[in-house]
């Protein structure tokens, strides 16, 4: 194909007897020339397809100089974010802007936005307002985003957040109950409201929001299996249900006896309340409920099972920490990290490894004792 340079940008097919017109968009986020281009029938039609985009590019420049952050993170949220997003997602990073960023950084220019301005934000939230090193983090990814998208949008040409030193992340202490606190906790909840949800959690390892969004049709009793597939959690006073946290989070899980008695007999009650009624069955049906036989919320689960571990004595452990014991049982028991990771349904094993640090040997003790007993 002979292309033939008439113009700046412009270059003439004399095989296809077309104008070529290159288009140049600035770069990517890996620093690459964006590049795309147009076939027009005329030399005339070529040009005027230039200067327009010439025009738009100098009007977007003029726009972006009266800019302010606030403007900017608006048409991010509404453009980017809320069409691409979960609504959790959505929520959070909104909670940030609203809270936070426009308060203190919405007022200044998107194209004056300094590494300086970001680093005196992230020590005023750490110094004065006392969030802690891995929330500053969140507001530091929430800003990255917004601000890569700025660059490839041509309104700014450097990422502020690029030249900054984010707090360092902290790996939270994982708290966590051994196999007696668990079967002790098992044996305190015997008939109570919390003792299937909490088998759920302990036996299973199951996340909060799992547990909410089971259904009636995850459940195969035939079969014993349990298919995690779904999840129901909050954001702020809005309940979600959504698909699980990720692909590897949706899995299959074999149901041992003791959750196979317990998920009999839940769905026996929920059969005979609705008997009561004379209100259909529906396979549909979500498992956990509250007293009043609807969906539980995410929080008030927590709340709940907070306050019975404080009244009946126990050390403290939260909801999720039942997730944590369940691994340190496995473990315990010889379960290789890797077959928990896919239990608990991290997306990789390093996942495991680095919330799981207690599982590891240390002191690399069972390592040293088989070298030396070589030696002897």
């Amino acid at each position: 194909m002979s292309r033939t340079s008439r113009e700046k940008s412009i270059s003439y097919d004399e095989q296809r007897k077309v104008y070529y017109l290159y288009l140049d968009f600035g770069k990517n986020r890996a620093g690459q020339r964006i590049r795309r281009y147009q076939t027009y029938p005329t030399l005339a039609a070529a040009r005027q397809a230039r200067d327009n985009f010439r025009q738009t590019r100098v009007q977007l420049a003029a726009e972006a100089i009266n800019l302010t952050l606030s403007q900017w993170l608006e048409e991010w949220m509404r453009d980017v974010v809320i069409p691409t997003r979960a609504y959790t997602t959505v929520y959070g990073y909104q909670s940030l802007i609203d809270n936070y960023v426009a308060p203190l950084l919405g007022e200044i220019p998107l194209q004056e936005l300094s590494p300086r301005d970001l680093q005196r934000y992230y020590a005023y939230l750490t110094q004065e307002r006392n969030l802690g090193g891995n929330t500053v983090r969140h507001h530091h990814a929430l800003l990255s985003a917004a601000l890569h998208c700025a660059v490839r949008q041509d309104l700014i040409q450097h990422c502020a957040t690029d030249r900054v030193e984010p707090p360092p992340f902290v790996q939270k202490e994982t708290s966590f109950y051994t196999a007696e606190d668990l079967k002790l906790l098992y044996q305190l909840l015997e008939n109570h409201e919390l003792e299937l949800p909490v088998h759920l959690a302990g036996s299973l390892g199951l996340r909060r929001e799992e547990i909410c969004g089971l259904r009636w049709t995850c459940v195969d009793f035939e079969q014993r299996r349990i298919h995690i597939r779904a999840a129901r959690t909050a954001a702020g006073a809005t309940i979600v249900e959504k698909d699980t946290k990720n692909r590897s989070s949706t899995r299959v899980l074999y149901m041992e006896e003791k959750i196979y008695t317990l998920l009999l007999r839940e769905r026996e009650i929920q059969s005979q309340k609705l008997r009561a009624t004379s209100t259909p069955w529906k396979d549909d049906k979500l498992i956990i409920l509250n007293r009043r036989g609807r969906p539980i919320s995410p929080n008030l689960l927590t709340a709940a099972f907070t306050h019975f571990i404080h009244d009946n004595g126990l050390p403290p452990l939260t909801l999720h920490g039942l997730r944590h014991s369940f691994a340190t049982v496995a473990s315990a028991q010889g379960a290789p990290l890797f077959d928990i990771g896919k239990a608990l349904g991290h997306s990789t094993p390093s996942t495991t490894g680095r919330i799981y640090t207690h599982l590891a040997d240390h002191l690399h003790t069972d390592t040293l004792s088989k070298v030396a007993a070589a030696l002897k």
